[in-house]
């Protein structure tokens, strides 16, 4: 292609001195141009590999984008001396060279777009410090911005819009500052600093659609950021390795499917006023002796997975300070001996199942927190597990405190609010020392310790505890100066001055303390609002034979089906009816329509007469298992309940009895079960499903398990076929259609998707239609005006790529 002319100009000298000349390439302009120098490049391409080592600028005569530098191999453009380069284009194809290169010099470059398939976009080394503004690096092949080799330099404004590797790269001793940036669509980290010295300052940066983590610091590597976004990534937020050093000041990372921020091996992070919301696993995942976070005013909210907010293991360290930390499964777990955590005037809020948990020897000391509406408050497991709570509140939880297994924190002036169960609560050789505390409203009892623990309590109160204000099932505790109100439940005209409690020691024997009021009368349950079949029952079995394939399962409901039917016709006619088992065991891979044909199932019992409301009530383990002994036969009580009149389905119901269970207190609500469906075996067909090498060890879990299910129905995966047609009724559901080429390409790519545990069957299908309409919604907004075939009609290349 042909190139514009080359002028070369010295504004600088006299009138009568000044410099003018043209040239045909680059090359000879940059040759004949001195210090001072102004090079305006006519439009067009360049195929010239260019250095500049004079302090020329370099600029385009015709405005920005209309100069390309384009050479068939190599480096496109070095800089070796102080020049200025604005508004340029930057086209190589070389995978082996980077495609700008600044070596031991100050230029500044400005405007500039590296649109390239090179081993690098820039390259900074030697020491050189460029200023950097407003440039676009896009290098799918590479890595888009490296800096190394004790380089540095001031990036203003920039964006790596792709890159291959990593979006930017420090390393080598390099020290880059980098102020409103933004990195994305990198397949490598999008920040990454790397070996001792290597040091890069962010300002106002945001980082996103990452295929691998956000930022990632290792081998000594350091960092220092301020106001800066890190989100939308397929690995961890934020990763420091092996002595890595990372200060973050007013950051926020979000919608991060992994963990938000991982540390490992002697690593430090500092956080300032910084946002944590949006992971997957946890949000501050902190491993290993010599590793610390210190968090100060930060807030952890919303996670998206079923992982602790904060991860503390293996010997690390984490403190937080004035930090909130809210929606999330569990807030903080700190295990393995050696491993601390320092919470102070922090609050726990919102926490599904426990706000703080200690175990294998690990220790918290918490100093004037707030934990409110948690499942537990906090849980000291085993022994060795202990550290201090002090001043801190614990407000709507179902448990205070519980310590087992040996372990043995201590309590100071610690207030315990409206727990719907124990304020406190010691088994299983836990011990603890709970001095000055206090436990008021509690459902249950204000101190609950039993199995002979040796907890010791003094000058502790408990105020309005439903049971009584302290449990003692067996001589152990030590009590010192405790005190409590009358019993609750007699609501006394006047208050009751305080009652106080002797000390015991271990031979004696004693119950209660501090009195036990009357148990309340209870209050008649509201009967569960289902919803009534009305449906006929030939209805639902047409709904039943609607669905794809599954041949098998229908055969056999309709066998059971039939018997219950010709059995209720047997009554009719006076003769003995026979009384098969409802009970089912559902068995086969996830999306194979276990729980639609679960709910038909309820629906068609209704129909007949043989259950009163035929609803389906959904559960799993987390549903039916509690904390602490005792909890978990009332959760399940509470969903048997739910499900009278219809079908309790367990999901995953081997999750029950795992092979390592233990003291798991899954195999309680196994037992509930197997009792509740004997006392009520007409009230509510129970129908357990999961894979099926599983689900055979749940049969096998308990002696009475397998003999209250009839039957086990296998739900097959479906065929390529099955699934083609999925697609199809759900393209005719939503006014789609699939061309005669398309039908033979999904088939084709039903046949070769992988079949392995996490297929998804019908849910594979489903999925598998939406990406294509999400295809066809993208092909066709390129074209102005679609036909009405044309909006209809899905292709061959909307099929989304094997996985």
């Amino acid at each position: 292609m042909a190139h514009g002319v080359v002028q070369v100009t010295n504004p600088s000298g006299s009138r009568w001195r000044r410099r003018t000349g043209e040239y045909e390439s680059l090359a000879a302009a940059l040759e004949a141009a001195s210090d001072g120098d102004v090079l305006s490049v006519g439009a067009g391409t360049y195929r010239e590999n260019l250095v500049l080592d004079h302090a020329v600028v370099l600029r385009c005569a015709d405005g920005p984008g209309t100069v390309r530098i384009a050479p068939s191999s190599g480096v496109g453009l070095t800089l070796r001396a102080p020049a200025a380069v604005h508004d340029l284009t930057v086209e190589c194809q070389d995978v082996t060279s980077p495609a700008l290169l600044v070596e031991r010099s100050t230029p500044e470059l400005v405007g500039l777009r590296i649109s390239t398939r090179s081993a690098v976009g820039l390259e900074v080394r030697d020491g050189a410090r460029p200023t950097v503004r407003r440039c676009v690096v896009d290098n799918p092949a590479g890595i888009g911005v490296s800096v190394l080799d004790g380089a540095g330099g001031l990036f203003e404004e920039c964006e790596v819009v792709s890159a291959g590797q990593s979006g930017v790269s420090v390393r080598g001793g390099a020290g880059p500052r980098l102020e409103r940036c933004r990195v994305h669509h990198a397949s490598g980290a999008g920040l990454e600093v790397t070996g001792e010295g290597s040091n890069l300052e962010a300002v106002s940066c945001e980082v996103y659609e990452v295929r691998g983590p956000g930022v990632q610091l290792s081998a000594r590597g350091a960092g220092q950021f301020t106001d800066c976004q890190v989100h939308r990534t397929t690995g961890d937020g934020i990763s420091l390795d092996t002595d890595a050093v990372l200060a973050l000041n007013d950051c926020d990372i979000h919608d991060v499917p992994e963990n938000a921020v991982d540390l490992r091996a002697r690593s430090v992070l500092t956080l300032t006023r910084c946002t944590v919301r949006g992971f997957g696993r946890n949000g501050l995942s902190v491993w290993d002796p010599g590793t610390r976070v210190d968090a100060n005013q930060c807030e952890i909210h919303d996670s998206s997975g079923d992982y602790p907010a904060v991860w503390v293991s293996d010997g690390a360290v984490a403190i937080l300070d004035s930090c909130r930390v809210h929606d999330v499964p569990d807030a903080l777990f700190v295990l393995d001996r050696g491993s601390r955590a320092d919470v102070v005037d922090s609050d726990f809020t919102q926490i599904r199942n426990t706000a703080v948990s200690v175990s294998d020897g690990a220790v918290v000391q918490l100093d004037d927190c707030r934990i409110r509406e948690a499942a537990t408050g906090a849980w000291f497991r085993d022994h060795g597990s202990g550290g201090t709570l002090s001043q801190t509140t614990i407000d709507a939880t179902s448990t205070g405190v519980i310590v087992t297994k040996g372990a043995d924190p201590a309590l100071e002036r610690c207030t315990i609010t409206n727990p719907s169960e124990a304020g406190v609560y010691v088994s299983a050789g836990g011990r603890g020392t709970f001095t000055g505390c206090r436990v008021t409203g509690s459902s249950g009892y204000g101190f609950h310790v039993i199995d002979g623990c040796r907890s010791t309590l003094t000058r502790c109160r408990t105020e309005r505890c439903a049971r009584g204000g302290y449990e003692f099932a067996e001589p152990g505790p030590v009590v010192e100066d405790c005190t409590s109100d009358k019993a609750a439940a007699q609501e006394p005209s006047a208050t009751p001055p305080p009652e106080p409690l002797r000390a015991v020691s271990g031979g004696q024997s004693f119950g209660v303390l501090g009195g036990v009021p009357p148990q309340r009368p209870a209050e008649p349950a509201a009967p569960p609002q289902v919803r009534v079949a009305t449906r006929e029952s030939t209805d639902v079995l047409g709904d039943l034979d609607a669905l794809v394939g599954l041949e098998g399962v229908k055969r056999e409901v309709r066998t059971l089906i039939d018997m219950i039917s010709v059995g209720r016709r047997r009554e009719q006619a006076g003769l003995k009816a026979p009384s098969p088992r409802r009970h089912l065991v559902f068995t086969g891979s996830p999306g194979t329509g276990k729980t639609t044909v679960a709910r038909l199932y309820g629906e068609i019992l209704a129909s007949l007469g043989v259950l009163e409301s035929g609803h389906l009530v959904e559960v799993a383990r987390v549903d039916l298992v509690g904390e602490h002994i005792g909890s978990t036969a009332i959760r399940t009580q509470e969903a048997f309940e739910r499900a009278r009149g219809g079908v309790l389905f367990i999901d995953e119901a081997y999750a029950l009895a795992p092979e390592d269970a233990g003291r798991d207190f899954g195999r309680e609500a196994i037992d509930t079960l197997v009792k509740l469906m004997e006392d009520h075996r007409d009230a509510v067909v129970v129908i357990v499903a999961g894979y099926t090498a599983e689900m055979e060890r749940f049969l096998d879990s308990n002696p009475g398990v397998a003999s209250r299910f009839s039957r086990t129905i296998t739900f097959s995966d479906y065929s390529p076929e099955e699934l083609l047609q999925i697609v199809g009724t759900q393209s005719a559901d939503q006014q789609y259609e699939i061309a005669d080429d398309t039908s033979e390409a999904l088939l084709k790519y039903f046949t070769a998707i992988p079949k392995g545990p996490a297929f998804g069957n019908g849910r594979t299908a489903r999925q598998t239609f939406e990406a294509m309409v999400e295809s066809h919604a993208v092909r066709l907004a390129q074209i102005a005006d679609p036909t009405h075939e044309e909006l209809q009609l899905l292709h061959p290349e909307d099929l989304p790529t094997l996985p």
